[in-house]
C-alpha cells in the first residue's frame, strides 16, 4: 500500500493551496493529491460567462499545470474514508495510506433535489451558471420579455451571491437591449434578508429599486415544470408571515393551497440544491448536517486530530469561496507543519472571512467581505489598493474582478503565494 505524509483529496482551489504553501514551507514533506479530473476550473468568471462578458474557454486550464512540483497526482476519484486506520479508497488505485489527511473535494450539484430540475436543464428550458453558463447566455439572448425568474434553494451553495449576480447582469442587459419595460425580473430567496451583512444589504436594495426587481422573501422552490414553463415555491415561514397575492398580479403568481405559490417564468436560472460529495456524506467526518465537521478556527477535524478539512465541503457558517479558502489554506498548513514537528495544531485565526463580488451590473461591482458575524471587515490589503470602501458599486472593482482576480488566482494562489 502506498503511503504520504500528507494527502490530499481534491485538486481545486483549496487542494492545491494546501499543497504548494506546504512545499514552500518544507519541500521534503512526501503529498499526493487525488483529483480525477484534467480539467482545473476558474469557477468565480461562470457569472460573467453566463451575461456574455467572459470566454468560457479561459476559464479552464489542464490540471497537471497546476499540480505543485514534486507533488505526486493521483487522478482517480476517492470512494470511501477509513480515518480509524488512516486510508482513503479509490476507484482504480486501491486503498492509499497517510499520516495527515486533508479533505477538500468541494461540493456536488443535487439536481434531483428539486422535483423537474434535471429535466428543465437537460430540455434546455432552465439555465444555471452552476451547471452550463454558456446555455444561461444562449437563452438570455433569445429572452424577448416576460417573467425572469432568479433562485436558488436551501441548501448552501457555492458563493452564496452569485444568484443575485446573474439576476443584476441580466436586468441591466434587457436594459440595454431596450425590454425590461416588457420584463418582470423576479429574485427569489428561501432567506429573509437580500444579503446577510447589513451595510451590503442596504446597497443591494438600492440596486434591486433601481432595476425594479420584484424581491420575494421565504421563497423556497420545490418544483419546475418545464412543458408549462411553471415553477413552485413553498413559503418557508408559513403560518408567521404568509404572502399576501392580489389575484390579476403582474407576474400571475399564485396560491396553490396553503404553503404553495406558482409563477409562471419564460426565462429561469436557479442554482441546483448542492451537497458534499456521497463518499463523504457517508463517512465518520460529517455533522447532522452531512458536512465536514471541523473547528471552525483550525479547520482541524473535531472527531480526528490528523484530519483537516477546507473549502466548500467544510461544515462552516460562512460562504463556500476561493476567498474564504485563501485565508483557510494558511491556518491549515501552519497546524499540519505543527503537528509533524509533534506540536500541538493551535493556530485557531480562521475567523470566518470571506468575500462575495457582488456584479451589479456591466462594468461595476460591489465586494462583500465578512466574517463569521457577519461583520463588514474589508481586506486591509484590497482597501490599500482600492483606496476606497467597497460596500458601494464601483467600476474599479468589475477590473478587480473581471481581470487582476483571475491573474491573482492561476499566477499566485495556485502557485502557494499568500495573497
Amino acid at each position: 500500500m502506498t503511503k504520504y505524509q500528507v494527502l490530499i483529496i481534491g485538486g481545486g482551489t483549496a487542494g492545491v493551496m494546501v499543497a504548494a504553501q506546504l512545499k514552500k514551507k518544507n519541500k521534503n514533506i512526501s503529498i499526493a493529491i487525488i483529483e480525477p479530473s484534467d480539467k482545473h476550473y476558474y469557477q468565480p468568471a461562470f457569472t460573467l460567462v453566463g451575461a456574455g462578458a467572459f470566454d468560457y474557454k479561459k476559464s479552464i486550464r489542464p490540471t497537471v499545470k497546476y499540480i505543485p512540483k514534486n507533488v505526486t497526482w493521483i487522478q482517480d476519484f476517492a470512494t470511501a474514508l477509513n480515518p480509524n486506520i488512516n486510508t482513503v479508497s479509490t476507484r482504480k488505485s486501491g486503498d492509499i495510506s497517510y499520516d495527515y489527511l486533508v479533505v477538500a473535494p468541494g461540493l456536488v450539484n443535487n439536481l434531483d433535489g428539486i422535483e423537474g430540475l434535471r429535466e428543465g436543464l437537460e430540455s434546455g428550458v432552465v439555465c444555471s451558471n452552476y451547471v452550463d453558463p454558456n446555455k444561461t447566455w444562449e437563452l438570455l439572448q433569445k429572452f424577448n420579455g416576460g417573467n425572469a425568474i432568479f433562485t436558488q434553494p436551501t441548501t448552501p451553495i457555492k458563493c452564496g451571491g452569485a444568484p443575485q449576480k446573474t439576476a443584476y447582469l441580466s436586468a441591466h442587459y434587457f436594459k440595454k437591449r431596450g425590454i425590461a419595460n416588457k420584463t418582470n425580473v423576479v429574485f427569489a430567496t428561501p432567506g429573509s434578508v437580500i444579503f446577510g451583512v447589513k451595510v451590503i444589504a442596504d446597497t443591494l436594495m438600492k440596486v434591486i429599486g433601481r432595476y425594479n426587481i420584484h424581491l420575494k422573501t421565504f421563497y423556497a422552490p420545490i418544483s419546475i415544470d418545464s412543458a408549462n414553463k411553471i415553477i413552485y415555491f413553498k413559503e418557508v415561514n408559513a403560518g408567521e408571515n404568509s404572502c399576501v397575492i392580489n389575484e390579476n398580479n403582474v407576474l400571475g403568481e399564485k396560491h396553490v393551497g396553503n404553503e404553495v405559490i406558482e409563477i409562471p417564468f419564460d426565462f429561469l436560472h436557479l442554482a441546483p440544491p448542492q451537497q458534499a460529495p456521497d463518499f463523504i456524506r457517508e463517512s465518520k467526518l460529517v455533522n447532522e448536517a452531512g458536512w465536514l465537521d471541523v473547528d471552525h478556527n483550525s479547520l482541524q477535524s473535531n472527531k480526528f486530530e490528523n484530519v483537516f478539512g477546507l473549502g466548500d465541503v467544510a461544515g462552516l457558517p460562512t460562504a463556500k469561496t476561493g476567498a474564504a479558502i485563501r485565508k483557510q489554506a494558511p491556518v491549515v498548513v501552519d497546524n499540519l507543519l505543527k503537528l509533524i514537528s509533534n506540536k500541538a495544531a493551535d493556530n485557531k485565526t480562521y475567523m470566518g472571512y470571506s468575500s462575495c463580488p457582488l456584479v451589479t451590473g456591466y462594468g461595476e461591482m460591489v465586494l462583500a467581505e465578512f466574517n463569521y458575524k457577519n461583520e463588514f471587515v474589508p481586506d486591509p490589503k484590497l482597501k490599500q489598493m482600492l483606496v476606497f470602501n467597497s460596500d458601494k458599486p464601483h467600476w474599479r472593482l468589475w477590473f478587480l474582478k473581471k481581470y487582476m482576480l483571475p491573474y491573482l488566482y492561476w499566477n499566485k494562489m495556485m502557485k502557494g503565494e499568500e495573497v
